[in-house]
């Protein structure tokens, strides 16, 4: 309302507004913090403080993993969180990074696209053919669920709501933690192209508009982006303008260098290969020139 969103003063949005009072969902999100959220690792136990009184010896489950990194690192608060009836204690972890490779020796550029949700300079594709039938899949049972009307249906259908979403970030974990530890062997960064707002910037035909929007690129820049600082492994964005139309040999830039979605050849010196390697190659070569431009040294007389 201070920001004027809801209209002036007297206005009948605002009024509408300003009449209703605030409330809370019963089920809304809850923080704890150490005094009133106790953790007992160990027995594998937590003691939480509500209006009733104190619950104690609520047990927890994990993952392994999650257990070890809760034990050793938590730190601040705890989110107590009710999703499709089941119950989670959301903590704050406090990882320490390794130290970040200011000096790397290359670059692995990634080309992320919907046929191929990644190929990297080094020729790796992760393909995401398995992820577009699970997707057509889904929008089968889904169709078929809403067109029975029933309660059973329903049901099924708030079952299904969100396994898609955790299908597709499954594959980006496995993705982004295969690119992290190949840079982090070879002592080499990541090279991402800025893809942000790339929705905007297209306008898709009827057929491909699920496609698109159900492109989970940002998502997979940011499983990059927070394993490979954890790991000290430099990434940087570059642009993505014409890097599948331009030959990393000799520089020629032109729509007819990509004759197919799948192939590259360079009008000018007949350079050849799988399109998505070619673009990732383009993308690796801005890195290396943005990394020496930014951190390089200063030219003479500046």
């Amino acid at each position: 309302m201070r920001a004027g969103r809801l209209g002036p003063e007297g206005s009948k949005r605002r009024g509408k507004a300003t009449s209703k009072p605030v409330v809370f969902r019963e089920d809304a999100a809850q923080p704890f913090d150490d005094r009133i959220l106790s953790w007992q690792h160990d027995a594998g136990t937590v003691s939480i403080w509500t209006t009733s009184g104190r619950l104690k010896g609520l047990r927890f489950v994990g993952s392994p993993d999650q257990l070890k990194m809760l034990a050793e690192f938590r730190k601040g608060e705890t989110d107590l969180v009710c999703r499709d009836g089941k119950w989670f204690l959301v903590a704050v972890c406090e990882v320490p990074a390794e130290p970040l490779n200011a000096d790397p020796v290359d670059w692995i550029g990634v080309d992320r696209g919907i046929v191929n949700l990644a190929t990297t300079s080094d020729g790796t594709h992760y393909s995401g053919r398995r992820l577009t039938r699970y997707r057509r899949w889904q929008a089968r049972k889904k169709a078929e669920l809403q067109a029975k009307q029933t309660r059973s249906a329903n049901r099924r259908l708030k079952r299904r709501a969100k396994k898609e979403a955790r299908h597709a970030a499954h594959i980006n974990h496995t993705i982004s933690k295969e690119c992290v530890a190949v840079a982090k062997r070879t002592g080499r960064g990541i090279a991402l192209e800025e893809l942000r707002g790339i929705r905007d910037r297209v306008r898709p035909g009827r057929d491909q508009r699920a496609a698109l929007s159900s492109w989970p690129f940002y998502q997979l820049d940011q499983y990059i982006a927070y394993k490979a600082e954890r790991a000290g492994v430099p990434v940087i964005w570059v642009d993505a303008a014409y890097t599948s139309q331009m030959c990393p040999r000799c520089g020629h830039t032109d729509r007819a260098n990509r004759p197919t979605r799948d192939h590259f050849c360079c009008r000018r010196c007949g350079l050849a290969g799988p399109a998505d390697v070619v673009a990732g190659v383009n993308v690796r070569n801005r890195a290396r020139s943005a990394w020496v431009l930014v951190n390089g040294p200063a030219p003479r007389g500046m």
